[in-house]
């Protein structure tokens, strides 16, 4: 891997408290898991940014020797590598990662869920 690539990813993911690696955007996602990525981040109110690494074969191979994970999507939280929703999941049903999202944020509650009334 090379260091330009190195630096590249490690500025990404210092730059955004949750980051995901993924196939797709946030707007586009090209994969169910991805997507799957993006509504279980979408249900905590925190922001988050998706990165596009599906044509980006030296980025996907440079993430997955440094996180000895070979799929995507991959998630960062707070520069610190969590998997991905497999493991996620049940961090959010035991309330694990709500703590752990609330820490990266300095304390800071998500932002409401806003509805949109109909009628």
């Amino acid at each position: 891997m090379s260091e330009q690539l190195k630096e590249e990813i490690a500025r990404e993911i210092e730059a955004n408290t949750i980051l995901v690696y993924g196939k797709g955007t946030k707007t586009m996602p090209r994969c169910g898991f991805t997507l799957e990525t993006i509504e279980f981040f979408n249900g905590f109110g925190y922001p988050f940014e998706v990165v596009d690494v599906l044509e980006n074969m030296p980025k996907r191979e440079a993430l997955s020797e440094m996180t000895d994970w070979p799929t995507l999507p991959k998630v960062f939280i707070n520069g610190k590598f969590y998997g991905d929703t497999d493991i996620l999941g049940p961090m959010a049903q035991s309330g694990e990662l709500a703590g752990v999202l609330k820490d990266a944020f300095g304390g800071q509650e998500p932002a409401p869920k806003q509805t949109i009334n109909l009628r």
